[in-house]
Parts: structure tokens; C-alpha cells; sequence
């Protein structure tokens, strides 16, 4: 038997799988719904009843119960009648939001060194699902020389939405001296790459240049103008040549997106410990901001000094890799908790992993709980006590909240469940059932 068929008998009962469909629902009204009698209650696959739900694009803060039918979100609505349904689940006391989306991840994990098909990429579903993301984009592993194959060896192949910037170095993330050859940084490669797959490749990359020149900025402008999508920006080594004002301020266009914004590797602090005045002023030109912590972009030195002057994420994100993973960085999860130790109000750390970079990647129809969008959820418990969090230089800052990933649901089907909410209770006269995973 199929491993999803044994993962669908565990988790959802009589062997009823959530099925990922491709039909829109029809917004459900007060009286019938479409193909149903009127008074009787909707078939539905699944309910998640009295949670806490958090949609930011649709302005929700508030206790709701949130439909499922054909991969899709059916309702949202204050008390829905579940008497026809084939899943339910009791959320109260926990926050239920779209399912999160990681801007910055590397997923194109292989036999290579660095992360171009190699041995610092990870594959997405063993990272992602369990702490309630249901899309990572891959910020610029891949290059138009091998976006192909990440698109055969990752994309196609997981469960998890895998979205892309496409680096502007033809061979991507593939360590040095790949990652300084001017002469494969070409604009037109990328941008046609860009425009083979609308949607998928949603912005172009530049990363970890250590040069005088502006080329792979330029470069990479130029592909995003061509193929009208963002780029992406890790400023790579500091260089005079090359000061932050000039590309947050001159260089970069309203909804570009400059990562690794509270690194403090590139003057995102001033000497006298306040925020760089150019970072402010690129916001207000419209230039957008990326957590992407990583190993060694997230300091408290920066962080703790910006969130008091205001200067909140647009996109958090972990910049997930083989090394941050396992060190301060952990999971998206616990990135989210760090915001909330410096005082972001829940509602908008939910806000910068759903809606805002749905929003800067082009693709409103996720990051949020519309009817019909995908029915990509999550479900979080906010623990309370005492929590320590450690940025990427080994400094830790003690919280007393934590967000823990309860239940998470990828286009209808439940893919992670944490303390078995959906799984049938066991009794002695409980009949065995095939295990999940491989024997």
C-alpha cells in the first residue's frame, strides 16, 4: 500500500483522506449552499472548531471555526454546522492562521558542495510542515543553468509549495568562485527563465558578492524589470565602493526586498547604536525588509534596537539551512517566537508570515483564509513561561512566550499533527492498521 494511503488510514477516520482539489468553492451564503437542500448542513471534509483565527487579509482576530471541502477553504463563519462533516477538530485555546509562508529557505540539497544541488540544502517536508509552513521559497540556490533540475529534484517532488528566486548567477549557489563570475550573471538568461515559469520563479536573486561592483545588483534589476518580479537582496560583502544607502535609497525599486535586514554585517547599525538612517528611508521609498536569519544574519545588537525605533519585519523568514537549522536559528516557528519577545504584537508576527509576503511575491492567492483560496492552515499553542532565544551569534535573549505547532494542513490534507487531533484514541479492542511511513 502507498505511504500516503497508510498516512491518510492514521490520521483521518474510516480512511477518509482530505483530498487536494483544484475546484474553487462557492462563497457559502446564510440559507442552502450550492448542491446541497435547503437547511442541510454541508458535506464538508474538514472543521477546525474554536480556534483563535488570525487572517490578516481579511481582518480577522477573533474566535471562528474554519471549513474545508476539495482542498479549498469553505467558511469561515462564528459556529458552523458540522453535523456532515467528515473531519473535525477542536482548536479552542489555540491560534489557527493560513498556513505560513518562509520567504527565504535553500531546498536544493544534493551531492555538491554549498547550496546549488548540494550539501547545505535541505528537503523541504522534513522542515517545514512542523512548524505550520505550507510555502518556502527558495531564495536563489538555483541559477537558469540549473533551475531545471531543482524544479525535477525538489519542486515536483514535494509536498510542500516550493517556490523560487532565481539567482542571477547562472550556475546559483554554487560556493566560489561560481558565486563571483561577473561573466555569469547575465540578465536576459535569468529574466527568460523568470517568465518559462510564472509563479513558481516569483523574483530574482543576488547573494554573497564580494566585488567593488554594482554588476550583480544591476543585473539583477534588470531581470526583475524584464520579467516583472522582484528581486531579492543579500548585499554580500561590505565594500565603500558599494554603501547601503546608495542601494536601499537609489538602487532598489518599490517592493524589492533587501534580506538579512537585522544582521548588522552591512551597516543596518549606526555607530552610535541606532538604526541606520537609510534603512528607514528605503521603507519609505517602498523597499521591503526580510528577516532571513540563517546562521549568521540575526543579531539582538540590531534587532533589539530597531523593533524600539518601529522598524518592524515585511517578511519574517529563516534562510533554513543544514547549519542554521541546528544552531540559533531552529525553525520558522521559533523565529516568529523572537519577534514576539520584542514585543510585535502577534497579529502582526502572523501578518509578515502569511499575508505581507504572499503579498510581496506576487501570489495573493496564499498566505491567507479567503474562501476558495487553498486550504493551507495552520494551528499554533502559545506557550507561556520562560523561554530562551539565541540569535546567530550565540547571544541569548530570554521570552516568556512560545509558538508551537500543533496541527498544519496542506491544500486539505493534514500533514503534520503534533499531539494526534485527528487521530483515532486507542483502546485495547483498538484493530492495528498499517504504520505510516515505509516498514
Amino acid at each position: 500500500m502507498p505511504t500516503r494511503d497508510r498516512l491518510h488510514r492514521i490520521l483521518l477516520p474510516a480512511g477518509i483522506a482530505l483530498l487536494v482539489g483544484a475546484t474553487v468553492g462557492a462563497t457559502p451564503s446564510t440559507g442552502a449552499t450550492a448542491g446541497t437542500k435547503a437547511g442541510a448542513a454541508e458535506a464538508y471534509d474538514l472543521v477546525i472548531q474554536r480556534g483563535h483565527v488570525i487572517d490578516p487579509k481579511n481582518g480577522i482576530d477573533d474566535v471562528r471555526d474554519v471549513a474545508v471541502k476539495d482542498g479549498k477553504i469553505a467558511k469561515v463563519a462564528a459556529d458552523i454546522d458540522t453535523s456532515a462533516t467528515k473531519q473535525t477538530v477542536d482548536a479552542a485555546g489555540e491560534y489557527v492562521t493560513p498556513g505560513l509562508i518562509d520567504l527565504h529557505a535553500h531546498l536544493f540539497p544534493g551531492p555538491e558542495g554549498a547550496y546549488a544541488n548540494g550539501k547545505n540544502g535541505v528537503a523541504p517536508d522534513g522542515f517545514t510542515f512542523r512548524s505550520g509552513v505550507t510555502t518556502a521559497v527558495d531564495a536563489g540556490s538555483a541559477g537558469a543553468s540549473n533551475f531545471d533540475l531543482f524544479k525535477k529534484n525538489t519542486i515536483d517532488r514535494s509536498k510542500t509549495r516550493v517556490l523560487a528566486f532565481l539567482n542571477i548567477v547562472g550556475k546559483g549557489m554554487a560556493g566560489n568562485p561560481a558565486e563571483q563570475d561577473l561573466s555569469d550573471m547575465k540578465p536576459g538568461p535569468a529574466a527568460e527563465k523568470a517568465r518559462q515559469y510564472p509563479g513558481t520563479i516569483v523574483g530574482i536573486k543576488t547573494a554573497h558578492y564580494e566585488g567593488p561592483e554594482w554588476t550583480p545588483v544591476d543585473n539583477s534589476l534588470q531581470a526583475g524589470k524584464d520579467a516583472d518580479v522582484p528581486v531579492l537582496v543579500d548585499f554580500g560583502e561590505p565594500r565603500p565602493e558599494r554603501p547601503l544607502k546608495t542601494l536601499l535609497t537609489e538602487k532598489l525599486r518599490p517592493g524589492d526586498i533587501y534580506s538579512h535586514a537585522y544582521s548588522g554585517n552591512r551597516g543596518e547599525l549606526g555607530e552610535d547604536g541606532k538604526l541606520n538612517p537609510a534603512m528607514q528611508q528605503g521603507r519609505d521609498r517602498g523597499v521591503l525588509y526580510d528577516v532571513g536569519h540563517g546562521g549568521g544574519s540575526f543579531g539582538w545588537r540590531v534587532a533589539v534596537p530597531a523593533m524600539k525605533e518601529g522598524f518592524t519585519p515585511d517578511a519574517i523568514s529563516t534562510d533554513l539551512h543544514i547549519t542554521s537549522m541546528n544552531s540559533g536559528m531552529k525553525d520558522m516557528s521559533n523565529v516568529m517566537s523572537k519577534f514576539l519577545t520584542l514585543g510585535m504584537p502577534l497579529k502582526d508576527v502572523v501578518d509578515a508570515s502569511t499575508w505581507k509576503p504572499a503579498k510581496a511575491i506576487k501570489r495573493p492567492d496564499l498566505g491567507n483564509l479567503s474562501v476558495g483560496a487553498p486550504a493551507d492552515i495552520a494551528v499554533f499553542a502559545n506557550q507561556k513561561g520562560t523561554f530562551g532565544y539565541v540569535d546567530s551569534f550565540g547571544f541569548r535573549l530570554d521570552g516568556t512566550q512560545k509558538l508551537s505547532t500543533e496541527l498544519t494542513v496542506r491544500g486539505g490534507e493534514v500533514v503534520w499533527d503534533l499531539n494526534g487531533l485527528t487521530a483515532k484514541k486507542w483502546t485495547p479492542t483498538a484493530k492495528p492498521t498499517d504504520p505510516v511511513g515505509e516498514h
